[in-house]
């Protein structure tokens, strides 16, 4: 009963937001790119606000509420709570927001019924229907989230002559293929490799880390480079690529290590070359693709080697550095956007881990994502890719035993869907900021709100909002001399268009 309920307040949320358009408590970090100017004046005079919320104990699930009106306003006074938004002043562009495509959500979507895959697929992919997922990330062979480890070649294959990608063919590529066209024909995609071949590294084994051994530098890149054309020869265009996933994590599973000279060394005189003697000199390459703690010395030796940084495109990083029980590094982000204003920026990877079923309604997994999100885009950040898109009912399947949740499972056994309170709060972002908006100042008077801004190309602004609080929250948000007043509840999320 309790799943049929969840997909029923889904199903009674998404129509609410669909008649609609057709009528961790710290504060965030002050933005630190350089604003550009708007070239043309955003007025919402007269104009109305629609709001969707998601909240705790409540069956909010980004469902739309009464529309408001700007109004005249005065000077804010201390005692309110205000949200004050610059349209004058724009940021980075967003590439686009969505999650990962691995082995182990494409073996569970096989086993949904036909009626539940398109269920699961509009949810993700459609933005009528669902959150509108624009972006997707997958993996080179075998990853944690894989049945088993596995390469594309046979062991010992220095040349690489046995080269084949048909272990993808059974179910992840045509998982892909389906998502984009329910994306609407264009999804764009980027790949991460967990560990080269066994036979290419120092403990020889492709899991429990390893290095990469010199000899074969120039083999492991020529790998990337036929991994990419074979996935473009399924009609699967690949618009970029990380280097290496987690590069300084010795992991039971699929790893391997890469010190910063070394992710250096090996891009600047195998990887970036090799991509264009291949003709894939256009692939957007990304370093690090690790946690943000160490995100800075990555950045600084790779960057400031003029060779080495002609190839990278930008940095990627995941969220995990708060395992020590620390709080999330937003600032090494800023940091390397003054450093560095040309390179990009994008999370490559995030989940809640340590799965248990009980917990699927938890609501601090949602929040995780809520604030990462409002503080990495507030820092720069131009994309966002979750992990898994979908996991079973174990948190799998993985081979080496790491379950984690996603943000929609899957009871196998009744073959049904479960949406978690995390899907609706990535939604806040998918659904309303679309590919090439223009991130805008949005700052808030308290630190009990989190908020940020994105004007997309049809002229709508998404301010998403997050209460992370036990109370109630009154306040208004001012754009110029108009502002609208709202309130936000208890541990809710917010997407205010206008």
């Amino acid at each position: 009963m309790k799943i049929l309920y969840t997909i029923l307040i889904f199903s009674l949320s998404f129509l609410a937001c669909k008649t609609a358009n057709e009528s961790e408590k710290t504060s965030t970090p002050t933005p630190t790119p350089t604003p550009t100017e708007t070239k043309q004046a955003f007025s919402v005079d007269g104009k109305t606000v629609q709001v969707f919320n998601t909240a705790e104990n409540t069956e909010l699930r980004l469902t739309a509420s009464a529309n408001k009106n700007f109004k005249d306003a005065k000077q804010p006074l201390e005692t309110e709570i205000s949200i004050f938004v610059n349209p004058n002043k724009t940021f980075q562009t967003l590439m686009g927001i969505g999650g990962a495509i691995t082995d182990a959500s494409s073996i569970v979507f096989a086993t949904l019924p036909k009626e539940k895959q398109e269920e699961f697929l509009k949810a993700y992919y459609s933005l009528e229907d669902g959150i509108g997922y624009s972006l997707a990330r997958t993996h080179i062979h075998s990853c944690d989230f894989s049945k088993g480890s596995y390469t594309y070649v046979s062991d010992e294959d220095k040349e690489l002559k046995t080269f084949n990608i048909a272990p993808d063919k059974e179910l992840r590529i045509p998982m892909i293929k389906r998502a984009t066209e329910m994306a609407g024909g264009k999804l764009p995609l980027y790949v991460s490799p967990w560990s080269p071949p066994a036979f290419m590294k120092s403990n020889k084994n492709m899991l429990q880390g390893g290095k990469l051994l010199p000899e074969f530098n120039d083999a492991w890149a020529l790998y990337y480079a036929k991994f990419i054309k074979a996935y473009e020869k399924e009609g699967m265009p690949i618009w970029g690529l990380t280097i290496q996933n987690e590069p300084m994590a010795t992991q039971r599973w699929e790893s391997c290590i890469y010190t910063a000279e070394e992710e250096r060394d090996f891009l600047k005189n195998h990887l970036g070359p090799t991509l264009e003697k291949e003709g894939l000199g256009d692939k957007k390459i990304i370093v690090w693709d690790h946690n943000r703690d160490l995100i800075v010395n990555r950045a600084n030796t790779i960057f400031d080697d003029p060779e080495a940084s002609k190839y990278a495109w930008g940095i990627g990083f995941h969220w995990y550095e708060t395992w020590t029980g620390g709080e999330p590094m937003f600032t090494s982000l800023g940091n390397i956007k003054e450093s560095y204003p040309d390179k990009n920026l994008v999370f490559t990877e995030g989940c809640n881990e340590s799965f248990d079923a009980a917990k699927y309604e938890y609501w601090p997994n949602a929040e995780r994502y809520g604030r990462s999100m409002i503080n990495d885009f507030n820092q720069g950040t131009v994309a966002w890719t979750d992990w898994n898109i979908l996991l079973d009912e174990t948190g799998g399947p993985n081979h080496v035993m790491n379950l984690c949740f996603a943000p929609i499972h899957a009871e196998t056994q009744k073959g049904e869907l479960v949406y978690t309170p995390t899907y609706y709060y990535i939604g806040h972002f998918s659904k309303f900021i679309r590919p090439n908006a223009k991130r805008v100042s949005t700052v808030s008077s308290r630190s009990h709100l989190e908020a940020t801004s994105f004007l997309n190309e049809n002229g709508k602004m998404a301010t998403v909002i997050m209460n992370p609080t036990d109370e109630k929250i009154s306040y208004k948000l001012y754009i110029g001399t108009k502002a609208v007043t709202e309130e936000i509840l208890p541990h809710a999320m917010q997407t205010l268009v206008y």
